[in-house]
């Protein structure tokens, strides 16, 4: 059997566009007529004038064709205008006659029960949180639910009638302050019909996101529906996620739970996955919310001032637990995995010190977020079913990284002691990842456990020491590397500050001044606890070269010359920092190499 059918809007486009062609080729034609059809000859001789004859005779010729297909053409447009008219003419009588008979139809109903027999349910208006319209008691579907106003729940989606599926949930309000709007929950399905997904919760600034809504319950046939998402809060937990609906008593898949919301602090637990009814599997458990990385921490501003902390990574959300499987039949649903945690911040950086003051010690980096638990399985069906598989644990944030020490300042006297680098900071420990869900029966396995991160938090880098910048001035020592967290390498220690050369002094026969020692360089800093290397010492500086002596005055005539001035001793060389220690599975860092000694100054 064969289907037409026909946009009455697009019928009238292609007759506007034919119509403007047509006119465009006439236009042409009457351009080119004059000049073809009157075709002078080229000489007065008889060749030329009967050259001239053939292309004229062929241009008369060309017109009247012209005249034909323009004519033709003119009346194809004219009927495809026509037909555009009367399709639309055909379709406004017919819609108006099935409006008029499903009112008929449908009077007495909505006058007894307040819906129609026939038709969908209208939708709730947005912003209002307003419940959707019920469908038609024989064929419908449900309207939706309108959306919450801010901070309110969103409305709940409308039942549909004998034949349809249930209308959606409303999502829940956003929040500036407090707890967000909770989704609406879904619309009942028919008898032979889907239940309507649960509405979002709402978002929240400053509070608890809201937490979806519920699935709609199928009634007889049919599967039930998903559980909305939690919503989205910046500094606190994640919203629940939605319990998915019960599948239809009869035949019918339990809904799938809403996926738990975001939270800086911890994200949201899964929705419980919804009941199979007699023969159906039960629905899966929604997956666990995700914590947030935490805030990275500010650098020192001032000299010598230190960087400041790193906040924490988000908890994550455990799974959803699996629905049950059918009473009869039926296996039961799979628990949610757990959430991923938030990664920890990263700690400031320390800022380097005023001279002949230490610079500031680099901030701790912040524990990561642990990851969700896996939800459990749901329980299978009487015959020959089996329980869900359980959900995985979630993983763990990555541990944040410390910041380095400030490097040391300038000295600033002579012989004075340049400034010590700062210390590094420690790094943050990873989180831990989630356990997996428990076994759906005796002896089953659980779930696997959430993969806990095995590298980042490591120790900041100790600041370098000052060099000394004034005659016979020592150098800084250099900063101590920070711990790693429980995994992680040590941070390196810094380098020594290298010592200044002795003063040559202008007296005659003085002695050269003596160098200054170079900076011992900073330990390394712990491997993690764990695992991970310990850190590398720093390197010693090199002690100043002694100043050179005065040569003594000349004798005057018969009396013997001043003796000449001794050289100045060099400074000594810093010691190498300590190589930082591996306290689980690693390896201890290498000490720093000591710093050479300075030249002995020459004599005078």
């Amino acid at each position: 059997m064969s289907i037409v059918i026909a946009a009455p809007d697009a019928l009238v486009t292609a007759a506007t566009d034919l119509g403007n062609i047509g006119a465009a080729i006439r236009t042409a034609n009457s351009a080119a007529a004059l000049s073809t059809t009157q075709v002078v000859a080229a000489a007065a001789d008889e060749v030329s004038a009967a050259i001239a004859a053939v292309f004229g005779m062929h241009a008369d010729s060309y017109q009247q064709f012209a005249a034909e297909a323009a004519a033709y053409h003119a009346r194809f447009v004219e009927s495809l205008s026509v037909t555009a008219s009367q399709y639309s003419t055909a379709e406004s009588i017919n819609a108006a006659l099935t409006q008029q008979v499903l009112g008929v139809i449908n009077a007495p109903t909505e006058v007894l029960f307040g819906r129609p027999l026939i038709g969908n349910g209208a939708d709730g208006a947005p912003g209002t949180g307003a419940n959707g319209g019920a469908g038609g008691i024989l064929f419908g579907n449900g309207g939706a639910g309108g959306s919450g106003a801010a901070g309110q729940n969103g409305g709940n989606g409308g039942p549909a009638g004998l034949f349809g599926v249930g209308g959606p949930g409303g999502t829940g309000g956003a929040a500036t302050t407090g707890t967000g709007g909770t989704g609406g929950a879904g619309g009942a399905g028919g008898l032979f019909g889907f239940g309507g997904a649960g509405g979002a919760g709402g978002s929240s600034v400053s509070g608890t996101g809201g937490a979806g809504g519920a699935g709609g319950a199928a009634l007889l046939f049919g599967t039930g529906g998903p559980g909305g998402a939690g919503g989205f809060s910046a500094t606190g937990i994640g919203g629940a996620g939605g319990v998915g609906g019960s599948g239809g008593l009869l035949f019918g898949d339990g809904g799938a739970g809403g996926i738990g919301g975001t939270g800086a602090a911890q994200g949201g637990a899964g929705g419980a996955g919804g009941d199979a009814g007699f023969f159906g599997s039960g629905g899966a458990g929604g997956t666990g919310g995700t914590g947030i990385a935490g805030v990275d921490g500010m650098d020192g501003a001032t000299p010598g001032a230190n960087g400041t902390n790193g906040t924490a990574g988000g908890v994550a959300g455990n799974g959803g637990a699996g629905g049950r499987g059918g009473i009869i039949y039926g296996n039961g649903g799979d628990g949610g995995a757990g959430g991923v945690g938030g990664a920890g911040g990263r700690g400031g950086h320390g800022a380097v010190g005023d001279p002949g003051l230490t610079g500031g010690a680099g901030g701790d980096g912040a524990n990561g977020g642990a990851g969700g638990i896996g939800g459990a399985p749901g329980a299978g069906g009487a015959l020959f079913s089996q329980a869900g598989t359980p959900g995985a644990g979630g993983a763990g944030g990555a541990g944040g990284v410390a910041g380095t020490g400030g490097a040391g300042g300038q000295g600033v006297v002579v012989g004075g002691v340049a400034g010590n680098g700062g210390d590094g900071g420690r790094g943050g420990n990873p989180g831990v990842g989630g356990a997996g869900g428990a076994g759906g029966g005796p002896g089953a396995p659980a779930g696997a456990k959430g993969f806990t991160p095995t590298t980042g938090g490591d120790g900041g880098a100790g600041g370098a020491g000052a060099h000394a910048t004034t005659p016979g001035g020592h150098g800084g020592a250099g900063g101590n590397g920070g711990d790693a967290g429980s995994v992680g390498t040590g941070g390196a220690g810094g380098a020594g500050g290298n010592g200044m050369a002795g003063a040559t002094l202008a007296a005659n026969g003085a002695d050269g001044g003596v160098g200054g020692d170079g900076g011992d360089g900073g330990a390394g800093g712990k491997g993690g606890a764990i695992s991970g290397n310990g850190g590398a010492g720093g390197a010693g500086g090199i002690g100043g070269d002694g100043g050179a002596g005065v040569a003594g005055a000349d004798g005057s005539a018969g009396t013997n010359g001043a003796k000449g001035g001794s050289g100045g001793a060099g400074g000594k060389g810093g010691a190498g920092g300590a190589g930082g220690v591996a306290l689980g599975s690693g390896i201890g860092g290498h000490g720093g190499a000591g710093g050479n000694g300075g030249l002995g100054g020459a004599p005078g």
